[in-house]
């Protein structure tokens, strides 16, 4: 049996092992829209630490985030800084949205705003911005997937193929299980990474420099300068491009859908507050993920994409295809943990958001569920259609997914905590932001700065002037 015919095995029985689990989750849930989409608020600890944990790392982390240490250096250690940052909000916002789940039967992130701010028009709205994040950022997860495949059966099975053939598999189990099916796959593939992980991050250094120590030693001091003056692999990124972009991200981090939606399966509001302490320990395995593009610096031949560095070392090394095999699931598991939950949470806010609150449309739970599987189809198809078309590298997807992603963070926290805040004001705040989001890099001069910043500041701006001077919601 040839290599690339045994990596595919190893692959398919991974493939096969996470619809075995997805397909069984159905189990743990009613039938009802709120069994499909929120689990009938029953997670636990251990399914709520790996829900958040392997639904935020993605194919970015064991692919871009090692591509980003080989091409830019100590400027990749941003990826913890607003990973760091990122999910304390989370602490009380998640326990907040979770309480009013429970009182007044919100599922959705934009369900929960347009009620608490009684202005219906909001829900369609962040429906919309939601998506415009959503799409490039399940596109990241499709071409990773099909990335690694292509990269590691040397082109046996291309990149459509590949990312066709991966996410078949999740839209099975999503389908037919909802969000428990994301749940428990994203706790087998969360275990699946952190140890692939680590394995990786410790042996490369060591079988390409002989330790991480010599490894560092053996690297130009300047390519493991920050952000400032120095140049980074031919490329400058200033303090101010550096700090914007951390500051846009972390922002936008915990008050992505997908993962804010988790509160409202949560079991209590102490099994939140519990995840988001442990969470730091999850963030620990990007630590071994940037070592791996580290060990790639000066390494020759050198791979054709950045993205490819882990996939390209793999098979320079000549390791056993079986060993090959099991880091690609390893990939895979990143790539799969979080575009499950990016799809499910997607056909959720499409129907709750823009049909039944924006829309004012009645369904039954039982065809509110077959509404949220059907409209999985045109989401996934639209992704895909947009990851075999792109082609820069995945930390710039990812990056231009976070700019309209950061400004559903005022509204949301104008709904959570701010009694004095309008629906109006929460609504031009959202439109104004993301309009200058997407017009600052063609309407202002060339800059380092994250357009997300100026964007949020005229977001936060607008609410606040706007609802000191319109009436207070009921």
């Amino acid at each position: 049996m040839s290599a690339e015919a045994q990596i595919l095995l190893v692959v398919g029985a991974y493939l096969a092992l996470n619809l075995f689990v997805g397909w069984r989750a159905a189990r743990s849930a009613s039938d009802s829209a709120t069994g499909f989409v929120a689990g009938d608020r029953s997670m636990g600890p251990v399914l709520m630490y790996f829900v958040t944990g392997a639904t935020i790392f993605s194919a970015f982390a064991f692919l871009g985030a090692p591509g980003r240490a080989f091409s830019t250096g100590a400027a990749a250690f941003h990826i913890l800084a607003f990973g760091v940052l990122g999910f304390l909000p989370f602490y009380w916002t998640g326990p907040a949205a979770a309480r009013l789940g429970r009182r007044k039967g919100y599922i959705t992130q934009a369900e929960l705003v347009a009620g608490e701010l009684g202005f219906r028009p909001l829900a369609p709205v962040m429906a919309v911005v939601s998506l415009l994040a959503f799409v490039p950022y399940l596109a990241l997860q499709m071409r990773g997937a099909g990335h690694v495949l292509e990269v590691l059966t040397s082109g046996a099975m291309s990149v459509e193929v590949g990312a066709a053939v991966v996410y078949g598999v999740v839209l099975l189990y999503v389908w037919h299980s909802g969000v428990m099916g994301v749940g428990w796959t994203n706790t087998l593939q969360g275990l699946f990474m952190m140890v692939m992980a680590w394995s990786l991050g410790l042996y490369l250094p060591r079988a390409l420099h002989g330790s991480v120590g010599e490894m560092f030693q053996a690297i130009d001091p300047e390519f493991l300068r920050l952000p400032g003056d120095a140049a980074q692999a031919g490329e400058r990124w200033s303090w101010l491009g550096y700090g914007s972009s951390v500051f846009v991200m972390a922002a936008g981090f915990s008050f992505w859908p997908h993962l804010f939606q988790k509160a409202f399966a949560a079991r209590s509001e102490s099994v939140i507050r519990r995840t988001v302490v442990l969470y730091p320990t999850f963030q620990l395995f990007l630590l071994p993920i940037l070592l791996i593009g580290f060990a790639a610096v000066g390494f020759e031949p050198a791979p054709e994409q950045a993205d490819q560095v882990l996939p390209h070392l793999l098979l320079q090394l000549d390791l056993p295809a079986l060993l090959i095999g099991l880091f690609c699931a390893g990939a895979l598991a990143a790539s799969m943990s979080s575009g499950d939950a990016i799809l499910h949470s997607a056909a959720s806010i499409l129907v709750r958001d823009g049909w039944i609150v924006g829309a004012k449309k009645t369904l039954s739970p039982e065809a509110e569920r077959r509404a949220v599987r059907w409209m999985l189809l045109p989401i996934l198809v639209i992704s895909y259609v947009t990851a075999v078309s792109f082609h820069e590298d995945l930390v710039g997807l990812l990056s231009y997914a976070y700019g309209p992603m950061g400004q559903l963070a005022p509204p949301v926290l104008a709904a959570l905590f701010w009694k004095r805040a309008t629906g109006i004001a929460a609504l031009l705040g959202l439109l104004l932001g993301s309009a200058t989001t997407l017009g600052w890099p063609h309407l202002m001069p060339p800059s380092d700065l994250h357009p997300g910043l100026p964007g949020l500041a005229v977001n936060a701006a607008v609410i606040l002037v706007v609802s000191l001077m319109t009436s207070r919601r009921a």
